[in-house]
């Protein structure tokens, strides 16, 4: 199992930004010192409400002088609001920097107030998402290209920086609902599974996944990334009380922002955080976690971890509280599966 490490520097308002940036440096460096395989981070525009964070390029970039040999990844990169030599030449670059240690992370997105920003019309999201990654796939391959559409137009041109991994960098899609889960088989190399699911969600998914593959006469990939919202303490209590008032707001923010809405018809973020949390967050003592994390890997077949434990207006020193006993206590135990 690898272990990976998710930082968003999703902050309050009043949060002075240079200073959560030491304070994710901080985390990387525990992650980077103590055997952490992985570092991703996310994307939005527009934070609404008493949230701000930083954009996910040069936040990604900066954190992979910090990184030392981890793997470092988009996670993900909302690829349907963004021009298709744009993504080319930025996701390259970013693959030059990682010195080939990189994974290209997609995603749909969800947000109106993200589409309406960037003028992607309701009925066209899929279409595009569709057209850029295939553009920028053809793009890496150095081959000329003439193409025009709404999107972009390339009259015989050539991208000459390309990403040093070949053919390209891995691409993992992430995705919430059923037709998304398919597209992920159809048109990646992995499945990103969703933090936002329950465990019974995430498994038939998996199914869905694995069938698709079979139609498409793919095989099925030998990484399975999930993404877990995982906080460790002495015991649940003490995990509850350090870290639920910071997580159950982040499920608040989602909901107003509509996450749910995309997700299976049966998945809803509006319940009380008890209910939210069940089969949904791993929260407890390393062996609690270790318990609560037992089928991902052997129901849904995960095998590489990627766990946010900070969440914004937490502490450092609660988030590096938990890293330890993860470091110390759940990822030894975590290289046995």
């Amino acid at each position: 199992m690898k272990l990976g490490l998710f930082l968003t520097n999703q902050q309050y308002l009043d949060r002075d930004m240079v200073e959560a940036l030491e304070e994710h440096y901080a985390m990387l460096h525990h992650a980077r010192d103590n055997g952490w395989d992985s570092l991703f981070t996310g994307q939005h525009y527009l934070n609404e409400g008493n949230n701000k964070q930083l954009q996910v390029v040069p936040f990604l970039a900066r954190l992979a002088a910090e990184a030392g040999e981890m793997t470092i990844g988009l996670g993900i990169l909302l690829l349907n609001l963004h021009n298709p030599v744009y993504v080319a030449e930025t996701v390259a670059s970013l693959d030059v920097i990682a010195k080939g240690n990189f994974i290209f992370g997609a995603g749909l997105g969800y947000r109106e107030v993200e589409f309406n920003a960037f003028q992607v019309p309701k009925g066209k999201r899929v279409a595009r998402f569709e057209e850029c990654l295939d553009l920028v796939q053809r793009l890496w391959s150095g081959e000329e290209i003439t193409y025009e559409s709404e999107v972009c137009k390339l009259d015989a041109v050539t991208m000459n920086i390309r990403p040093v991994q070949k053919p390209r960098p891995p691409i993992w899609i992430a995705a919430n609902n059923d037709g998304a889960v398919e597209r992920a088989a159809r048109l990646g190399d992995a499945w990103f599974v969703s933090p936002h699911s329950t465990t019974a969600t995430n498994l038939r998914q998996m199914g869905l996944y694995k069938a698709e593959l079979e139609r498409c006469g793919k095989a099925f990939p030998d990484e399975v990334p999930i993404i877990k919202e995982v906080f460790c303490a002495k015991d649940r209590r003490e995990a509850l009380e350090m870290c639920g008032p910071y997580l159950s707001g982040k499920y608040k923010d989602y909901f107003k922002w509509g996450q749910d809405e995309a997700m299976p018809g049966d998945e809803s973020f509006d319940l009380e955080f008890d209910e939210l949390l069940r089969e949904r967050f791993i929260l407890g003592s390393p062996e609690e976690c270790y318990e609560q994390l037992r089928p991902c890997w052997e129901e849904i077949g995960v095998n590489h971890l990627v766990v946010r434990t900070h969440w914004a207006g937490m502490p450092l020193s609660s988030a590096l509280h938990s890293m330890q006993l993860i470091s110390n206590e759940l990822l030894p135990e975590l290289r046995k599966v």
